[in-house]
Order: structure tokens, then C-alpha cells, then sequence
């Protein structure tokens, strides 16, 4: 039997030990399976307490047991949940029991959701939400990911897929009866009408975006610097506890060192990089190394100085933040930014990509200053809009197609209907991929692989 027509059973709740485990079973086999272990089918959607038994009628667990009948289920197959006492004992027996009956397996991480998008319960911007909403750590990840979920960007890219093919079908009909001198102009003219309201809207989407799908990954801050400069006390000052060595020695930090903050909502990964210098230590020097790559490509460099002329690194191309520390040391003013480079991405001004502060990360002087700059950095770096569709690379990366495709149809009515509805195709071609309709197994293992088992 093909892995997709076997019943498969995981544990859908946290991990055990637990005050109480949920295992959901889905297949053909889930109503045999229940009522060999629960001795009868449960009504449908009805919680019902069982005690369960294995094949020598040997008792398991006094559970509830809940039924859902295909169609009318989570995968839109034959669904059953158990819901048992959370100990490791009780789940190792319980599955035990399930993997006596015949074609009856453990699911592998997305399985269950796997069989929804393909049975149509979601589309595959739905999954991709679902998988984001488990993986949210933010509270703006977590509503992002709920838009994506409840099938926003999926409602309209059926709407948007569903206009292009009855333009398509006029435009089609029109060199149906091109020997009829009216009749194409009738039928084309209100198909370019709807292409272009259907380009306009799409491109309002792509337009108002900013960077909302760069939240699934968050930002990356690096900090950087010459050594023994209190880049490590700042790193444990910004995570409000200790993750990296403090010590008077340079050369303390040798390798990057990461820590995930919430940032007012945003995920930001900030890093720790060894002190850059020159020196002949081995490790050392490999240390540097590692801390050049990841400033390199981090999205803010916070270079930090404990001297007002301090060098720092103007070659770089990524935004970078001159922090004066320590300045409780002393009562030498600390000197004005440095002068503004040009830089080649319009969506960052002079002023985001360097800017002075002073603080004392030790006693936390200027800190708050600080955040709130990495605050307003994050604003601007993932788009102030709260409402924004798009949550992968993958999503914009289609939708740019679609609009490709429909702007080039725009262009080849002169050239004759024939070539205005193959661009037509393209595009609704383009948007059937985003809901994962056409031609997508190849990505689909890619996005289901990391799922978390159970799910």
C-alpha cells in the first residue's frame, strides 16, 4: 500500500510527561482503529470516555475519545484523537497498540498537514501559515503568521486567479470568432479592462509590503568592535541576563555568540563577535575571521568604541551604528557620527544606515536611547504595515511573476490576441503555484519537512 493510503497516529500535544496527551490517528484504518482499542465508534464530534484496551484486552487508559468523519475532518480523511494521561508509560503503550493494526504507522513531521493541503482543507499558503504560527515567537510573528493561516493571501490569489481566466476566456473566444469583424473588439476590450484592475490590485499588495516576510527570519544585529571594548556586557545588558563572558582580558569572546530577543514584538537575533584585531593567536584569528563574515552579513552593525576616535570599518556596506561605551569613565564628549555614506538601497536613509550614541553598558546609561533607535530600525526594516499579505520570499517572488506576465499581456495586444493569452497562462500559471495547485511537489517535502510531528 502507498505510504499516502496508510493510516498514520502521532502525538499532537507537548511533549510528555503531561497532565494530559492528545494522539491523533488519520486514515482508513482510524475507525477499526477505535473501535478495537475503545470497544465502540464514538457519535461523531462527541467527546465519549472509554477505557482503552490493546489486542489482549489488557486496559491502557481511561481516556475520551473523539471521532471525525471524512469529509468532515482536519486532513479530510477519517480522523480519530485520543486523549490519554500524559505519561511516557501511557503513550508508549497506546502506540504500541496502534502499530499492531495493520498499515497503521507513525506519521512523519507535517504528514497530517500534508493530507489536508492534499485532500484541499488548505491551500499552501494556509500550511505555510500554519508552520509559521507553531515557529512564532513574536507577537507580530504570531499575527502575521494568523493572516496567512486564515487563508488572507489565499482568498484573494483565488479571486486574482479566477479573474485572469475569465479574461482569458474572453480573449479565447475572441479568436474564436475572429472572422467576425465586431465581435473580438467586443471581447477583448473588456478582458484588458480586468487584466489591468487585476495588475493594479496585485501590484497594491507587492507595493505595501515592505519587508513583512523578513519576520519569519527576524534581524540580524551584530555586534562588533576592538576588544575588550564591552561588547559582551552590552550583548547580556540588551538579553537581561548572562550569555556571554565578561572579563577585563581582550580577546575573551573567541567565536559569535547568538541570543534571540523579542524586540517590541520583532524577532531579532543579535551576536556577540569576537574582538577584531590584529593578532598572532590561532584561534584567535579564527575567531576575527568568523566575526568579519557575520558583521558582513548581518543588517545592523553595532560598532562599538570605547574612545571617541576609535577606527571602524567604512568599507562596509551594511548600516552601521557607532557605540561610544564606558563613557562613565570618563568625561570626554563623545564625537558626532560619522560622515554619511551614500548608500545604493533606497529603503534605508543616510540617517538609519549611521548614527553616534553613547552609553555605558555596564551601568546602562543610554541604553534605553538605544533600543528604542534598534526599535525604530525594525520598524522600518519589516514595513510599518501591520496588515501586510506576503510571508515568504517564495509568495512575492509569484506574485512578481503574475505581474510580469500580466503587464508583458498589456503589451502583446498589439502584437495579436494569441500572445496576450499565453502571457495570460503564465500568470495564472504563477498564481496556481502559489496556492500549491500546480506543479509544486518539488517544494512541497521543503515546506512539510518542518513541521513539527503531530502536525
Amino acid at each position: 500500500m502507498h505510504p499516502r493510503q496508510q493510516t498514520i497516529f502521532a502525538l499532537s500535544s507537548g511533549r510528555s510527561p503531561s497532565a494530559i496527551a492528545i494522539v491523533r490517528v488519520s486514515g482508513p484504518q482510524a475507525a477499526a482503529a477505535v473501535t478495537a482499542l475503545a470497544g465502540k465508534l464514538p457519535l461523531p464530534r462527541m467527546a465519549t470516555r472509554a477505557l482503552l484496551r490493546d489486542i489482549r484486552r489488557d486496559p491502557i487508559d481511561d481516556a475520551l475519545v473523539l471521532w471525525f468523519p471524512a469529509p468532515s475532518s482536519a486532513t479530510g480523511e477519517d480522523v480519530a484523537e485520543f486523549h490519554v494521561h500524559g505519561g511516557r508509560a501511557v503513550l508508549a503503550s497506546l502506540f504500541a497498540a496502534l502499530q499492531a493494526f495493520e498499515n497503521v504507522r507513525a506519521a512523519e513531521p507535517g504528514e497530517f498537514t500534508r493530507r489536508a493541503f492534499e485532500n484541499g482543507k488548505l491551500d499552501l499558503t494556509e500550511a505555510e501559515g500554519l508552520d509559521d504560527l507553531i515557529h512564532a515567537d513574536t507577537e507580530r510573528q504570531r499575527r502575521q503568521a494568523l493572516r496567512q493561516l486564515k487563508g488572507l493571501l489565499g482568498d484573494r490569489a483565488r479571486d486574482w486567479r479566477a479573474g485572469i481566466i475569465e479574461a482569458l476566456a474572453l480573449i479565447e473566444a475572441g479568436i474564436d470568432f475572429s472572422d467576425e469583424a465586431d465581435v473580438p473588439a467586443e471581447l477583448t476590450a473588456p478582458a484588458l479592462a480586468r487584466i489591468r484592475t487585476l495588475l493594479a490590485e496585485i501590484e497594491q499588495v507587492l507595493g505595501a509590503q515592505g519587508r513583512s516576510e523578513r519576520l519569519r527570519e527576524g534581524l540580524v544585529v551584530a555586534i562588533a568592535g576592538p576588544p575588550n571594548v564591552g561588547k559582551s556586557t552590552l550583548m547580556n545588558q540588551l538579553a537581561r541576563r548572562e550569555v556571554a563572558i565578561v572579563s577585563p582580558h581582550a580577546g575573551t569572546t573567541r567565536d559569535v555568540i547568538e541570543v534571540q530577543l523579542d524586540l517590541d514584538g520583532y524577532p531579532v537575533t543579535v551576536i556577540d563577535t569576537a574582538g577584531i584585531r590584529e593578532t598572532d593567536d590561532p584561534v584567535e584569528q579564527e575567531g576575527v575571521r568568523r566575526a568579519r563574515a557575520r558583521a558582513s552579513e548581518a543588517d545592523l552593525v553595532l560598532w562599538l568604541v570605547d574612545t571617541p576616535r576609535q577606527d571602524h570599518p567604512h568599507e562596509s556596506r551594511t548600516p552601521l551604528w557607532i557605540v561610544r561605551n564606558k563613557t562613565d569613565l570618563d568625561a570626554i564628549a563623545v564625537d558626532q557620527a560619522p560622515p554619511r555614506r551614500e548608500t545604493s538601497d533606497p529603503s534605508r536613509s543616510d540617517a538609519a544606515m549611521q548614527r553616534g550614541f553613547a552609553i555605558s553598558a555596564s551601568r546602562g546609561d543610554g541604553l534605553g536611547e538605544l533600543i528604542a533607535a534598534l526599535v525604530s530600525f525594525a520598524q522600518d526594516f519589516f514595513g510599518a504595515d501591520s496588515g501586510g499579505l506576503i510571508g515568504r520570499e517564495r509568495q512575492r517572488q509569484l506574485l512578481q511573476q503574475t505581474t510580469d506576465a500580466l503587464r508583458r499581456c498589456i503589451g502583446a495586444f498589439s502584437q495579436g490576441e494569441e500572445f496576450a493569452a499565453e502571457d495570460l497562462r503564465i500568470a495564472a500559471y504563477a498564481l496556481g503555484r502559489l496556492l500549491g495547485r500546480v506543479d509544486v511537489e518539488d517544494i512541497l517535502d521543503v515546506i512539510f519537512r518542518d513541521f513539527c510531528i503531530g502536525k
